[in-house]
């Protein structure tokens, strides 16, 4: 598994064009490609573009529409609380975790039949670690990722830019209190370093096993197309639950992607240097560690499947392998059959 949703690596047939030997006009029929000497599975050359960046391509477009829907709500709802901008309040906090929700299932259902659905460092981090995700597409992912979440904070700021400068005070004031922390997260004032990495830490693990468990076929998975829905459930819960302290990043795109676009849009260098670099050591390893051990945990207890490096069959099994009868062969110890 190198996903959220399983991607067919096989190639797509369903826009196959085949050239007719008589005339120079492509067919408009749909062919197997395999019984014919003319046919190409791109219509086009842009088609050959998209081909080859479509999985970090899905990657951001999924990550963006996350954030889109995430800071978005945030938007909605504290902005809405100064009456100058709206008489009645948008929404509360509830409001906020049903947002930050669908934009995860919605960026899954974009992304998840081409890349997996990832939309995420760490998850795709965690999946390159422990289900054999390929690390040279770790880098591409994590690029795309990114700059998904810097996008999307960037079209969510052009949305609510007017209600900005009323909360604010003026067109060229901008403050983390005051709109700043509708984009990227920061802690409680009331939390100590090791809590706010803490709270970072335990909803990222809680995370990945969520999303290990709906993805494993041997625990009762909902169908592909659901596993969207299942995730909703999760961010969900987990911002009902978890989401006061730090505002359950989770996510190192999620905050790095819009503090830079804070960054660049007029907010300055406090978002960087607020308590400590508290984007490094909070929203990024929070949920990097988190769901190493998230994982970790799952893949320990849990899980039987072959692809984690907690079932690699040992010197014992392998050597049991060698001699074991050959109708014994297919009742194997678990990992054993991928070796």
């Amino acid at each position: 598994m190198s996903g959220i949703l399983e991607k067919s690596e096989e190639v797509r047939m369903e826009s196959v064009y085949c050239s007719n030997k008589q005339r120079d006009t492509p067919s408009s029929n749909t062919v197997d490609s395999a019984d014919c000497d003319h046919c190409t599975i791109f219509p086009n050359r842009w088609g050959r573009v998209r081909y080859a960046i479509r999985e970090p391509a899905a990657e951001f477009l999924g990550t963006m529409i996350f954030v889109i829907f995430g800071t978005g709500v945030d938007c909605q709802v504290f902005l809405s609380i100064n009456p100058n901008v709206e008489a009645v309040p948008r929404g509360d906090f509830l409001s906020l975790n049903f947002g930050w929700a669908a934009g995860v299932a919605l960026g899954v259902w974009t992304a998840g039949g081409i890349s997996g659905g990832h939309i995420n460092p760490a998850v795709t981090f965690s999946l390159a670690v422990f289900r054999g995700f390929p690390w040279r597409k770790v880098p591409l992912y994590i690029s795309a990722q990114l700059l998904g979440g810097f996008c999307g904070a960037g079209i969510v700021y052009a949305n609510y830019f007017h209600a900005i400068d009323i909360v604010e005070g003026g067109p060229n004031i901008r403050t983390i209190n005051g709109s700043g922390d509708l984009f990227a997260t920061y802690a409680a004032s009331f939390l100590t370093p090791v809590s706010c990495f803490f709270s970072e830490f335990l909803g990222s693990a809680l995370l990945i096993i969520g999303i290990l468990c709906v993805t494993d076929k041997r625990n009762g998975p909902p169908p592909p197309g659901l596993v969207p829905l299942a995730l909703f459930i999760v961010v969900l819960g987990l911002g009902a639950s978890l989401g006061m302290n730090t505002s359950y990043s989770l996510n190192p795109a999620r905050d790095l992607g819009p503090r830079l676009f804070t960054a660049a849009a007029g907010y300055g260098s406090a978002v960087f240097t607020y308590r400590n670099q508290y984007w490094l050591w909070c929203p990024l390893l929070g949920p990097v560690f988190g769901m190493l051990f998230g994982a970790f945990t799952y893949d320990t207890l849990v899980f039987e499947g072959g692809e984690s490096i907690i079932n690699k069959p040992d010197a014992r099994a392998m050597e049991h392998d060698l001699h074991t009868c050959p109708g014994q062969r297919g009742k194997l110890p678990a990992g054993i059959e991928s070796a």
